[in-house]
């Protein structure tokens, strides 16, 4: 026989932050599933209810449950079950678990957390301990997605360049490694582009450092643009900029490195109201299916060796190679 909810005076309850966090709750006594559904109504919760722990399932896979009121002995599945089920899947969002049980030995309680439950109350429901237990699964959840914030933070920081927001160095050629690995499982080609400003120096040198990084970040945004959503733009070094363009072949990389040159001739980069610059670039490229055996450093080797080439016959010229072409590269100053 299922144990009544006691009744006490509950103080106020913030229902604008309970509107946060959709409370799952699972319970197959149809009583007690009413009176508890009533007071986290009340109390400002959006509410899923589930009368089996199949149910309760479904609802824990599919619904943007914050909280999960489960109740220990339920047909199908039992809340133990649907914890350590809950704690074995990925979820972008951390699911706050309490188990509601008549069993109050130290046992059941040890298997009940070890199941994945977070908290536990016994029966009968003490509905101002109950809120209280809320409220401390509010703080944990903040404290989830606030640490989900900083790794976030954190991660971008590692990954990019501060200055244009590229990727930076190191995970662009990460990207050039999963593409190459995809190739060579019988995945389509891919591009690679090497640019580099032409008389990038002589900017800096007439106009400042910051002229120097106006013109860096706006090249970058507008690549970006003027490229598909699942292209990757990385800053090599300097004034060097790595393009990794997957499912392209030497044509359309090709293709895609005159638009780009195009593009950046038509376009003048103001740096304030008095000053607008034009400028040109040099761009080196390869692919991967004209490079009888790739590797991360070839590729980038090869793309190099065209930019080299690009630059010393002039500047403003697109240039690919594959590893057919042997050009030694020389010491030079890419300004």
């Amino acid at each position: 026989m299922k144990a009544k909810i006691r009744e006490q005076r509950i103080p106020g309850v913030e229902k604008e932050q309970a509107k946060k966090y959709p409370v799952l709750l699972a319970e197959d006594d149809p009583v007690s599933l009413r009176l508890l559904e009533k007071k986290l109504k009340d109390w400002g919760y959006r509410v899923f209810k589930a009368r089996n722990g199949k149910k309760a399932w479904e609802l824990l896979k599919t619904a943007r449950v914050r909280i999960a009121i489960l109740d220990w002995m339920m047909p199908a599945l039992e809340g133990p079950e649907l914890c350590s089920r809950l704690r074995q899947i990925r979820k972008p969002h951390y699911t706050y678990l309490i188990l509601l049980t008549a069993r109050n030995t130290s046992l059941d309680i040890v298997q009940g957390l070890e199941a994945g439950a977070d908290d536990y109350m016994t029966k009968p429901i003490n509905l101002m301990e109950l809120q209280a237990r809320l409220k401390a699964a509010h703080r944990i959840i903040e404290l989830e997605e606030n640490l989900l914030k900083t790794q976030k933070k954190l991660q971008k920081l590692a990954t990019t360049d501060s200055l244009t927001g590229a990727w930076n160095r190191r995970t662009v050629l990460e990207f050039l490694r999963e593409e190459l690995n995809r190739y060579r499982r019988g995945g389509p080609p891919f591009g690679l582009l090497m640019i580099d400003l032409d008389h990038f120096k002589n900017i800096n040198d007439q106009y400042g450092h910051q002229a120097g990084d106006i013109v860096l970040k706006q090249l970058v945004q507008l690549i970006k643009i003027n490229l598909r959503n699942y292209d990757r733009v990385g800053r090599y070094g300097g004034d060097e900029l790595l393009i990794l363009l997957p499912g392209s072949d030497v044509y359309h990389t090709g293709l895609v490195a005159a638009r780009l040159l195009s593009l950046a001739k038509e376009t003048k980069i103001r740096i304030n109201q008095r000053l607008q610059l034009g400028l040109t670039m040099s761009i080196g490229g390869t692919s991967a299916d004209s490079i009888s055996k790739p590797k991360p450093e070839t590729i980038v080797q090869t793309a190099d060796r065209a930019l080299y080439l690009a630059k010393k016959l002039g500047r403003y010229r697109v240039i690919l190679f594959g590893d057919s072409v042997k050009l030694p590269v020389e010491e030079e100053d890419h300004g």
